[in-house]
């Protein structure tokens, strides 16, 4: 089993925020590959499915993103999930708006949902989806970036990468995440 966690902060009026593209896939991803309706289970809601013939758990934390391991650590633990099988959907500064990459491991980076992460888990070796919202350009407005809302003119970009993700999520289950990095750009490179 893999357990795929989207982060997020749950409030209603949050929904649309930059923060919130890691929630925003996995509905993306539950609604293209059929998965269960969402219910209410480990700090979080959770919705089950498979992909590429391997069993997943989709987990959006409700603790908000300061404490999103305190979702993520009891459902690893409650299924005896070693890191390797943990995925993390998450917002990346880094990244310019719409591009999406894979890694293993590193530092937080400054994201309080992956240091939460880290924390409860003990470890900082699972799998990370970054989600590139792109930087405001200065130290200063990267606060009311990350969360603010998407623009009107970021929704067909917003689109694309969130569909290409569904799209390629058999090559991310199956492990081949060169292949999924590779797909998403392909499926992505006219909306930007």
């Amino acid at each position: 089993m893999l357990l795929w966690v989207g982060l997020g902060n749950p409030e209603p009026g949050m929904l649309r925020q930059r923060h919130n593209v890691g929630f925003m896939a996995l509905d993306v991803i539950a609604h293209r590959h059929g998965f269960s309706p969402w219910r209410q289970r480990f700090k979080g809601v959770t919705a089950e499915g498979t992909i590429a013939g391997e069993k997943i758990l989709a987990l959006k934390p409700l603790t908000y993103m300061n404490g999103s391991g305190e979702a993520v650590q009891p459902a690893a633990a409650f299924y005896k999930l070693l890191p390797a099988s943990i995925t993390a959907f998450h917002d990346e500064l880094d990244l310019a708006f719409g591009k999406v990459r894979v890694k293993q491991g590193g530092g937080a980076a400054g994201h309080n949902g992956l240091r939460s992460m880290d924390r409860m888990l003990g470890t900082p070796d699972y799998w990370r989806v970054r989600l590139g919202i792109g930087h405001p350009g200065s130290k200063e407005r990267v606060l009311g970036h990350v969360l603010g809302d998407f623009a009107k003119a970021d929704a067909d970009t917003l689109r694309a990468m969130l569909d290409a993700v569904a799209e390629a999520a058999p090559l991310l289950a199956t492990g081949a995440t060169e292949a999924f990095m590779t797909k998403v750009a392909l499926l992505t490179q006219d909306a930007r």
